[in-house]
């Protein structure tokens, strides 16, 4: 039986008033009641899940300033920006301030006029403001600390920062203000560390489900990436998404090929000026149908809640950045697709990152684990939705979720038993010390000057697999590296050498089914949006709008437009598509009627109560 508190009347009060949704979803009652009670929380829920919600309200309802740890220096005035939308004193302290702004909002925190002080890591750690939060604290005036993004603690993650690991001095100076850690994506092993190093070692942890049921997986053998990319977008014509790339050169390269074939794309990666990526992320925030290309470098803290897709051109680090960066898609839990690209040359190109660090070996003895996780999640004949699950120690109930590539065509199997023998006698013939693409030229019998040359013609493997296509070999390749019977020696440029788990694999002792390569991906399922916002996370079908519920919707869009950039704001930030939607279904004709749709607070209806109300009586008239 659950035994915290759960949310207060008062709390459940701010969600309608302010917020503008009836009641709590998941476990938001019962981490907004532990928190209110003055408890530590460490918060586990999906992108989209309402994990800000988690400490907002505790921060409106206690006494005092909440004071909101978040890396996102450049995302700080968007969040700020939404929460005055909703009436809401918020504020923030970074770099970007000048002294004068930094004094201001400094002297408004002292007063009590903010409620949520956002934060860099850098700043918290400064002299200057640790005496701010001890004068507060002296008056009772610290509601709590939320550090946001918390899994950026974890030296083991891509999101590594390293003042997170300073943020313990919160709980050495202040031990009675409550601190809740939250974060999207954590592992086992991330989690362990976020409590110990944030000193969270008797916080209550709360576990949504990783779920993210909206999102459509697919994973897919790379053959042409702009060939490919090309067919996918024209399922997304004029829809919002990212497209990950590994490096800035294929950022440049891609984003200036997609402005070409009249896709518009915008690159971001942090070898581009300041100016440049603020200007490029504004616009993606701001505008519809923009796709921004993008390293890692983009993309966290993000709120932008109709991405209709996230595309991978390149195979992510580890199960915890696909997971983290899928699901920028579908924030508005409508239908979303989450698609990408992979071949042999990811695999070597990764394992060349790992081991060409400068990190130390049980560092590296780590990310080879992850990277050896991700490729089971590409390379499994089975559901993708629960293979990612699983990897986050969550139970799977079903055996297909029927919204993966996997479960909609399942791949067929082939006996590899023999094919996986000359590969791998082929590299131990050779002598391991060449790459896949030598090894592939001896294996099909290439008459080439380097295999003539190096006396390998002359080998009993040569050309004993040349009926079997080029691309075959390297779907072989890449699955004997994946399962771990082949290795990719980096310090010999990409030497294949064999495992010692490879030996009854050779020797014809272990029967070996792969996957058969597909030779034309499966059709995705279109990303548009769908109209019924409480159908979308059960799963059902949407009903479409009538003509004049049609009308009143895009009536609204345009009216929601004009506000925006009057108030230059994100359109999402006036209003998201699924309130729009469900006005346009309702159509009230009052603000006592608008009261009832959910999303609309307190604040939005004396702000645009009148304007909407007089769009609906237009449309529906």
């Amino acid at each position: 039986m659950d035994s915290s508190p759960h949310a207060s009347a008062r709390a459940l009060e701010v969600l309608n008033r302010t917020f503008g949704y009836p009641a709590f979803r998941g476990h938001q009652s019962a981490i907004i009641g532990h928190v209110e009670a003055g408890n530590d929380a460490l918060v586990l829920m999906p992108t989209g899940g309402g994990k800000s919600l988690c400490y907002q309200i505790p921060a409106l309802v206690r006494n005092g300033v909440g004071i909101v740890v978040s890396p996102l220096i450049a995302l700080m005035q968007d969040q700020v920006d939404a929460l005055l939308e909703l009436g809401i004193s918020a504020a923030f302290l970074n770099s970007s301030q000048s002294l004068d702004e930094a004094n201001a909002t400094e002297r408004q925190v002292r007063a009590g006029e903010i409620k949520l002080l956002y934060v860099a890591p850098e700043r918290v750690l400064t002299e200057r403001f640790l005496s701010l939060l001890e004068s507060l604290d002296a008056k009772d005036q610290l509601g709590l600390f939320a550090i946001d993004e918390a899994h950026c603690v974890s030296q083991w993650g891509h999101d590594f920062r390293a003042d997170y690991l300073q943020l313990a001095v919160l709980a050495e100076r202040f031990p009675s203000v409550p601190r809740v850690a939250l974060t999207a994506t954590a592992d086992a092993l991330t989690r362990t560390e976020m409590r110990e190093r944030l000193r969270l070692t008797e916080a209550r942890e709360f576990c949504a489900s990783f779920d993210r049921p909206n999102i459509h997986y697919t994973i897919a053998e790379r053959t042409d990436d702009k060939k490919q990319l090309k067919k996918f977008l024209q399922n997304h014509q004029d829809e919002s998404g990212i497209v990950y790339c590994l490096s800035r050169k294929k950022v440049d390269a891609t984003a200036e090929w997609l402005c070409a074939a009249g896709f518009p794309a915008l690159a971001y990666h942090a070898g581009m000026s300041a100016d440049e990526r603020r200007d490029n992320q504004s616009r993606f925030l701001r505008e519809d149908g923009i796709i921004m290309v993008a390293t890692i470098a983009f993309g966290m803290g993000i709120d932008k809640p109709d991405v209709r897709f996230v595309a991978h051109l390149d195979l992510p680090k580890s199960v915890e950045s696909y997971y983290q960066e899928t699901g920028r898609a579908g924030r508005d839990g409508d239908a979303a697709q989450a698609w990408m690209l992979y071949g042999l040359s990811d695999v070597v190109q990764q394992a060349r990152f790992i081991d060409g660090s400068e990190a130390n070996e049980e560092f590296k003895r780590a990310a080879r684990i992850k990277l050896d996780s991700l490729l089971g999640l590409c390379e499994t004949t089975a559901c993708r939705r629960g293979r990612l699950l699983s990897y986050f120690g969550e139970a799977v109930t079903a055996e297909t979720c029927g919204n993966c590539d996997n479960c909609e065509t399942p791949p067929e199997q082939w006996d590899a038993t023999e094919a996986c023998r000359m590969a791998l006698s082929a590299i131990y013939r050779t002598g391991q010390r060449y790459g896949a693409a030598y090894i592939i030229d001896v294996i099909r019998g290439a008459t080439n000057e380097n295999v003539r040359n190096r006396g390998h013609a002359s080998l009993p493997v040569f050309g004993i697999g040349k009926a079997t296509p080029e691309r075959t070999w390297r779907n072989v390749l890449r699955q004997l590296i994946t399962h771990g019977w082949v290795e990719v020696d980096v310090q010999a440029f990409g030497a294949l050498r064999l495992t010692d788990a490879a030996r009854p694999v050779l020797r014809g002792e272990t029967p070996v089914m792969l996957r058969v390569e597909r030779m034309e991906e499966p059709a995705a399922k279109s990303g548009k949006f769908t109209k019924a916002a409480t159908a979308k996370r059960s799963g059902a079908p949407a009903p479409d709008l009538s003509p004049t519920q049609q009308r009143v919707f895009d009536a609204l869009k345009a009216w929601r437009l004009d506000a925006a950039r009057a108030n230059r704001l994100p359109a999402y930030v006036i209003l998201h598509d699924r309130v729009l939607v469900e006005i346009a279904e309702t159509q009230p004709t009052t603000l006592t009627e608008l009261h009832g749709i959910s999303g609309i607070g307190q604040a939005k209806i004396d702000r645009y109560g009148s304007a909407i109300v007089a769009c609906v009586r237009a449309m529906a008239g």
